[in-house]
């Protein structure tokens, strides 16, 4: 039988174990959510799958030759190096950043449309987007003449 002068003793050995089981209950549980967390999140997409990827649009919208497309993936691979330069050119301001990276992509188009036949280039202007974000913007003022009953 348990005397009373135990019972305060084994009730603070139960307390004390069940303190140290509680926190590695815990990390386990923490370890294996963080294994299926790992296991739902998609890899990330490595330099070279980015170029393949953009390669095989390429090629299917413009049917590119095999040569095209050795020309193609070469200019693309430059153009990613020169990306990682001027990203990791503490030097550089963020509105030069910007000028270089356009202008590194103007470069990159006129490079692959000298590649292309005049069929292809009908298909291939990936410049479009900007020319129409450039239209002069509307101010508030317009918004407030427009929409004002009279």
């Amino acid at each position: 039988m348990m005397s009373a002068d135990n019972l305060p003793k084994r009730f603070a050995a139960a307390l004390f174990l069940l303190a140290l089981g509680l926190p590695c209950t815990l990390l386990s549980a923490q370890a294996s959510d963080a294994a299926s967390l790992r296991q739902q999140t998609p890899p990330h997409r490595s330099k070279k799958s980015y170029i393949e990827a953009r390669l095989n649009i390429l090629t299917k919208r413009l049917d590119l030759s095999d040569a095209q497309q050795s020309a193609v993936k070469t200019i693309l691979e430059e153009r990613q190096q020169q990306t990682l330069r001027i990203r990791r050119d503490p030097s550089i301001s963020g509105s030069a950043r910007i000028e270089r990276f356009r202008a590194l992509q103007d470069t990159t188009v006129q490079r692959i449309r000298a590649l292309l036949t005049d069929e292809q280039k009908k298909r291939y202007d990936p410049l479009a987007s900007r020319q129409i974000q450039s239209t002069p913007e509307r101010s508030v003022e317009d918004w407030l003449k427009a929409t004002t009953p009279k």
